[in-house]
């Protein structure tokens, strides 16, 4: 039985809370840059490189000096850099 995208982001999701400790009941909306990071397993720099040069297309919310990511987002950008191969097939 094939997992619909939506159901994948939702798995996803559900790691990205787990892996965070966070309250299934009262999952937060959004996560700062720090936990972000942990939940891609990157440095908090990487992700301030990425925002700065626009390498990879995750977005994120900045009020002042705050960043934030949503965890849809996370889980979205994940879900888009899962590959099954990384050469052709010959």
């Amino acid at each position: 039985m094939p997992t619909t995208h939506a159901a994948t982001i939702e798995a996803i999701k559900a790691e990205i809370l787990a892996q965070l400790n966070c309250d299934p009941k009262h999952p937060p909306v959004q996560v700062d840059e720090k936990s972000a990071a942990a939940a891609l397993g990157v440095q908090a720099n990487t992700l301030s490189v990425w925002r700065s040069s626009g390498r990879y297309r995750l977005p994120f919310i900045k009020v002042g000096r705050c960043v934030k990511y949503r965890i849809n987002d996370l889980a979205e950008f994940i879900a888009s850099r899962t590959a099954c191969n990384t050469g052709e097939a010959k």
